[in-house]
């Protein structure tokens, strides 16, 4: 007997069980991204007009991606209602990049990653959002659209002409020191962006220009009053020298300060030279007293950060949401709770989980919950997580477990029937309670659909095609889930695949 069988006998077009990950679950995407929610959602989600920070701790298959996957359509949602008033989101979601730049910085054994995390710092964290948030503007700048209302993260013409110059400079700067965009040359993307502000720079080339200036004067001079064996003398080439000095001391100045930044920002790769030019296209005047984040603090990142806030909002964008997930995954973390730990405690500060107009989502792993219980008073006093809507555990019942495979049995129905239930696969003799119950053993929605995919899988091997059962029984319903607890508690002891 065959699955699909099985299912058209029940008005089911697919098997609802079939996808773990929420990324490529095409069925939760298009039918319970905005219909199927965990009960703590309100919590974890808040009000996107004033978004609030939330750290959440799930084992894996809670649904943390999901979450995150719903956040976003909201949020959408949110700024297509509401273009005057949208959120600017991040999702902080692949640090494989950021590591790897990370661990370039170090040699010998301070590279293991057993002890190369233990270097990773508050400012790091706060480099690597920078650099996702202002790449994805300048992104948007460059190629700006007219109909901005709809977008989640578009700007218009107008909107880019509205700044004032001292914000042109600002996002200039934020351009030099956070895009890093692989589409083309840094230098050339800068000077796309640069015309498109329509912000000048022939003030910042007088140093050349005098430079020039002089050679010309003083050759012409030497061979209007003698000839070219003057240029023998060594007063000539101080003379041109001196012209040149205010040009050589600008570059060797921002060349040390380029040189700075790209040994401080270690979370992607400056290149010293051309941070220079860029540099060197904005007046000195203007570069006078401006953070730059050339010192492992995170002060300079932090009036960055509202400058960027500043130039954003008169881009529409009142907020900025920052999705932080997958943190297990990096190859560097590789699942570790040691390492996941190095990682996230730097970002536990409560001045930046506090920062206005900034919310932090955090949907973490609950492997670290067992290090969050054991830290210090020092910890607690400075991450303030009684103010940051803690979860330390996104648990499901066996009541909600049993809402969502009765959602995804509807999404999956030809015509979405609301009466359709998971209890219509089984016989009558199996009550709504026990499914509840059984389904409470499972705890989180991934194991939830491996059971489910399991359990029709091994109903339909037990009977033919010219001889089919409809209903699943008791004696596979027990045996399905024996087994299949067996390979659970393998997997909880990092034995098994789950």
């Amino acid at each position: 007997m065959k699955v699909q069988q099985f299912l058209d006998h029940h008005g089911i077009n697919e098997n609802p069980f079939g996808q773990e990950d929420a990324q490529s679950d095409h069925v939760f995407k298009e039918f319970c991204l905005n219909g199927t929610h965990h009960p703590v959602w309100d919590k974890i989600f808040s009000n996107p007009a004033n978004p609030s920070t939330s750290v959440v701790f799930g084992e894996k298959g809670a649904g943390k991606t999901a979450i995150r996957m719903q956040m976003i359509e909201q949020l959408q949602k949110h700024n297509e209602q509401h273009p005057d008033n949208r959120v600017f989101v991040i999702e902080y979601d692949n640090f494989n990049p950021f590591l790897d730049c990370f661990r370039e910085r170090y040699s010998g054994r301070n590279r293991r990653p057993e002890r190369l995390l233990s270097h990773w710092r508050l400012w790091d964290h706060m480099d690597a959002i920078l650099s996702l948030g202002v790449t994805q503007l300048i992104g948007e700048m460059i190629e700006p659209d007219n109909s901005a209302e709809n977008n989640i993260r578009s700007v218009s013409k107008a909107q880019v002409n509205s700044l004032t110059h001292l914000e042109k400079r600002d996002l200039l700067l934020l351009a030099a020191f956070y895009d890093h965009s692989l589409d083309m040359p840094a230098v050339q993307r800068w000077n796309r962006l640069r015309r498109r502000l329509k912000f000048g720079y022939l003030k910042t080339e007088w140093e050349r220009g005098l430079g020039f200036l002089v050679s010309i004067v003083t050759v012409a001079l030497v061979f209007y009053l003698g000839n070219w064996k003057d240029f023998q003398k060594w007063w000539i080439w101080l003379i041109m020298f001196a012209g040149w000095s205010p040009w050589l001391w600008k570059q060797l100045t921002l060349m040390w300060k380029s040189w700075r930044v790209s040994r401080e920002v270690r979370v992607f790769d400056h290149l010293s030279n051309a941070l220079r030019k860029i540099l060197s296209r904005i007046e000195r005047r203007e570069l006078a007293g401006q953070p730059i984040p050339c010192r492992d603090r995170s002060d300079d990142r932090y009036e960055l950060l509202t400058k960027f806030q500043t130039i954003l909002k008169k881009m529409g964008f009142t907020n900025i949401v920052i999705l932080v997930d997958r943190v297990d995954e990096p190859h560097l973390v590789n699942g570790s709770a040691e390492r996941m730990r190095d990682l996230l405690w730097p970002m536990f500060d409560n001045k930046l989980l506090k920062h206005p107009g900034v919310a932090f989502k955090l949907l973490l792993p609950s492997d670290v919950v067992y290090y969050l219980q054991r830290e210090e008073k020092e910890f607690y006093e400075r991450s303030r997580l009684d103010k940051q809507n803690l979860i330390t555990s996104l648990d499901w019942t066996g009541e909600s477990l049993y809402d969502v495979a009765c959602d995804r049995i509807r999404a999956c129905t030809a015509d979405h029937k609301t009466n359709t239930s998971i209890r219509d696969l089984f016989e009558e003799s199996i009550s709504e309670q026990e499914l509840i119950a059984q389904f409470a053993q499972l705890r989180v929605p991934r194991h939830l659909f491996k059971f489910l995919y399991r359990l029709l899988v091994d109903h339909c091997n037990r009977y033919t095609v010219d001889n089919p059962s409809w209903k699943i029984n008791r004696e596979t319903l027990h045996k399905v889930m024996s087994l299949f607890q067996r390979d659970l508690d393998a997997f909880d002891r990092g034995m098994g695949t789950g």
